[in-house]
C-alpha cells in the first residue's frame, strides 16, 4: 500500500519524477521518460491523477506477486475500482507493474 500511496500522492503534486520511481522496469521500458509517463496518467487515469478520496480494498499474493484493489472517489464525485499489480525488485522494493481502472459497479 506504501507504495500505491507514495506514487497516488507524486502524482496528484505532478512529481513525474517521484511517481515514475515507484513504476516497475516493465512500465518505464514503455514510458521511457517520467514526463511520457505523466502524460499517461493524465489521459487515461483521470480518476487517479485528481482524486478526492482513496481507499485500500482487498489485497491478495500469488507468486511473489501483489494485487491490490483501491477505491477511487474522482474529482467529480465518480467512483472507481482500480487494481493494481506489483512486482517484487532485486532490491526487495515493489514497483508498480499495472493498474486497471474501471468504474465502480453500480455508478
Amino acid at each position: 500500500q506504501a507504495t500505491i500511496r507514495s506514487q497516488a500522492e507524486a502524482i496528484g503534486r505532478d512529481d513525474g519524477a517521484t511517481a515514475y520511481s515507484y513504476a516497475a522496469p516493465g512500465i518505464q521500458q514503455i514510458f521511457q521518460q517520467p514526463d511520457m509517463f505523466m502524460a499517461m496518467v493524465r489521459q487515461n487515469y483521470t480518476a487517479v491523477y485528481r482524486h478526492r478520496r482513496f481507499e485500500f480494498g482487498e489485497a491478495r499474493v500469488a507468486d511473489g506477486k501483489v494485487a491490490q484493489k483501491v477505491h477511487i472517489t474522482d474529482a467529480e464525485g465518480e467512483l472507481w475500482e482500480a487494481l493494481y499489480t506489483l512486482e517484487p525488485q532485486p532490491d526487495g522494493s515493489l514497483k508498480i507493474a499495472g493498474c486497471v481502472l474501471a468504474k465502480a459497479t453500480g455508478a
